[in-house]
């Protein structure tokens, strides 16, 4: 179980202040590289890039529809089921583990063994504590350790306080718009 893996594809942009670690195909290229995802030297194209950006996107949505953002989650599964596809993904049966696994190499096939440590974390029951942070702004993936699976932000130190403290203002001050 790599649960690290999900969150760090997921949090490979950072939306305040905006970072994107994948900003040309070379950087994805580095990154799936830099985790055994894809062989050295591997081919990475400008619709590869596009691809990985769309499924990463799409993961995100489906974590922010869990602490109730709106988002169009039809269109987030329709863009990984896609990704899936394009990965080959195909059932193993091992009789002791079976296991999903691409079948295809490249940029396709790596995004494939993002997707199956997703459906891993789905039959573990490890996913249902797999989010996005509430705040609008940050969207980060966190896993949730709570008790009761009840946190919506990633810190309550950052986002959460500044949930907080807007709720407060427009409670209280409903005219000053900052």
């Amino acid at each position: 179980m790599n649960t690290e893996l999900v969150q760090d594809f997921v949090n490979s942009r950072e939306l305040r202040p905006a970072v994107e670690d994948f900003g040309t195909p070379q950087e994805l290229a580095a990154w799936l590289c830099e985790r055994e995802l894809l062989e050295q030297g591997a081919r990475v194209t400008k619709t590869d890039l596009v691809e990985a950006l769309r499924v990463r996107e799409a993961l995100r949505d489906v974590l922010s529809a869990k602490v109730g953002l709106e988002v169009d989650l039809a269109t987030a599964t329709t863009e990984i089921d896609a990704a899936a596809r394009r990965a080959g993904l195909e059932l193993r049966f091992d009789l002791t583990c079976p296991r999903v696994e691409p079948t295809v190499g490249g940029v396709p096939g790596a995004i494939g063994r993002i997707l199956v440590e997703v459906y891993d974390e789905m039959v573990e029951g490890v996913w249902e504590r797999m989010k996005a942070c509430k705040a609008d702004d940050c969207r980060w993936a966190f896993l949730d350790t709570s008790k009761n699976k009840t946190r919506a932000w990633c810190s309550m130190e950052s986002c959460g306080n500044r949930a907080k403290v807007q709720a407060y203002r427009l409670r209280h001050f409903p005219h000053h718009h900052h």
